[in-house]
């Protein structure tokens, strides 16, 4: 499991388990701020502080393993965002959304804004860093929106 930071960054990198877990802003219990849900992770601040943002980055795109899914939000808007990573000691089982999920504490509902609950990605494989709006696939319509959600 490794977390890809790419893009408008000054240092690509690759965060492991215990790289992500020797990062600052550390949260514990995530219940607390995604009710629903557990696990630990870390604030999305400072995984982008390990990689460092070039000056002309607006948005981070948030894609997953399979690269099937991706979610592309404001930075301005999520930088308390949480990186999921842990379960206890232990990585984010996969029936979590594991071994890496992305939330948004308090995210509109899906469909309702740039920053919405179906920005909360699933498998996490990467974050990119963008000057502008980058890949999106979210749902545009009720239907698309529905099948996401079947899973």
């Amino acid at each position: 499991m490794k977390l890809a930071v790419a893009g408008e960054v000054v240092l690509p990198v690759e965060l492991s388990f215990d790289d992500l877990a020797a990062l600052p802003d550390q949260v514990v219990d995530i219940s607390g701020e995604v009710p629903g849900r557990e696990g630990g992770g870390v604030r999305l601040r400072a995984v982008l502080a390990r990689a460092g943002l070039k000056a002309n980055a607006t948005h981070v795109t948030c894609e997953s393993t399979d690269g099937k899914f991706a979610a592309s939000v404001p930075l301005s808007a999520v930088r308390e965002a949480i990186v999921a990573y842990r379960l206890g000691d232990r990585p984010l089982p996969e029936s979590n959304g594991g071994p890496l999920r992305f939330f948004i504490p308090d995210a509109a509902a899906c469909a309702a804004d740039d920053v919405d609950q179906c920005a909360n990605v699933k498998f996490l494989g990467c974050l990119r860093v963008t000057r502008g709006a980058g890949d999106d696939t979210r749902p545009t319509n009720a239907t698309e929106h529905a099948k996401l959600h079947e899973h």
